[in-house]
């Protein structure tokens, strides 16, 4: 395999996260503008990836982030020491009492039910975590001194604000200095990228950010709307998932980004909020690999499905366990992660290999 990972007994983590971790308020099966009372959990999209193979996969992780220092901060903290991850790395920021000058992002989600999808309406407006801008961050301690073998970041991130996508540069360029991996999930949301140029900025953005990656993530959405390549010429009826137009899209950016040692996408369709076709597509090393095809898969929360598949696929790529095994490590992880509440993977890893083989969801006893 072409990546050449450091060993785990040379750096102090396996995975290191860069991005916005919000305190989700859930409703449940409810509408988020008739409810009375919330669930909440933690999540955010590169932080997920590292809580999943921290959690299911026994990794050492960490996240790079920043916090208003108050009750709310705290509760997230809470949470994510509750799966595990180190924040070592975090920033904490005063608090100014009413959140005039930095606060915490907030994440109101729905589920979503059968004809009613999903829906997500954020609220992150000056967050700590989108104040942080270059030089604010040791990077040299955590590549140089410390040790990572692997840094996980994405467009959410790079979106937030204008300083954000600057950060993200300024760590990738020390992550290759140093022989870290590095993978990124393009994660293309139009409200982020809204109020700060749209799509023409997130492409402008994504592209310098690109020649650092070594292993890119996102669906058709996302390679189009960040990067401007386009699925042309092919069968392009996603309800048959199929895959030719996404080998075309994909060859086309390794030729483009030759720096790109990994592609990898999932392959959803969505026939309701709660039954998806699900599958997923990998290129490594001039070979496609694809996961198995899971049609009419029932789903209870689908965010954080694409995060899980993230962690997975790092799971078997950082393990070398070959290109078919790292794609069908994700798809199944995916699966599994959208069958629980809540933007984090729930998952072992017996279950996730359980999965790969063929298991079903007889009861287990």
């Amino acid at each position: 395999m072409s990546l050449k990972i450091k060993s785990a007994e040379s750096c102090r983590f396996d995975i290191l996260s860069l991005g916005e971790v919000m305190l989700r308020l859930d409703p449940g099966f409810g509408r988020i503008h008739t409810a009375r009372t919330f669930q909440a959990w933690e999540g955010g999209g590169e932080y997920n990836v590292a809580r999943g193979l921290r959690r299911c996969f026994g990794k050492r992780a960490a996240l790079v982030s920043a916090f208003a220092d108050n009750p709310v901060g705290r509760l997230l903290e809470d949470f994510i020491l509750q799966g595990g991850v180190s924040m070592d790395y975090v920033k904490w920021m005063p608090y100014d009492g009413i959140g005039r000058e930095v606060r915490n992002g907030l994440n109101f989600t729905e589920k979503g039910f059968g004809a009613r999808g999903a829906v997500g309406c954020s609220d992150r407006g000056h967050t700590a975590a989108s104040q942080l801008k270059p030089g604010d961050i040791d990077w040299e301690k955590i590549f140089g001194k410390d040790g990572v073998r692997w840094m996980h970041t994405g467009g959410i991130y790079a979106g937030l604000s204008e300083s954000t996508s600057a950060v993200i540069l300024e760590a990738v360029k020390a992550a290759k200095k140093h022989g870290t991996i590095v993978s990124y999930d393009l994660n293309y949301r139009p409200s982020i990228w809204k109020s700060i140029g749209g799509q023409k900025k997130a492409q402008e953005v994504n592209r310098e950010i690109a020649k650092y990656v070594d292993v890119m993530i996102g669906n058709e959405e996302d390679f189009t709307a960040s990067l401007g390549f386009k699925i042309e010429g092919t069968d392009e009826k996603l309800s048959e998932l199929s895959t030719d137009g996404f080998k075309k899209m994909i060859l086309e950016a390794v030729k483009t980004y030759p720096n790109f040692s990994a592609v990898a996408t999932t392959l959803r369709v969505a026939t309701t909020a709660t039954v998806n076709d699900w599958g997923a597509l990998l290129y490594l090393d001039g070979k496609f690999h694809e996961a198995i095809h899971r049609p009419g898969l029932e789903i209870y929360d689908r965010v954080g499905g694409g995060d899980s598949f993230a962690s997975g696929l790092v799971f078997g790529l950082m393990e070398q366990k070959g290109g078919d095994a790292a794609v069908n490590y994700g798809a199944a992880h995916g699966a599994l992660a959208m069958t629980t509440p809540g933007d984090t993977s729930m998952a072992l890893q017996s279950e996730v290999e359980k999965l790969m083989k063929g298991g079903g969801a007889r009861v287990d006893r």
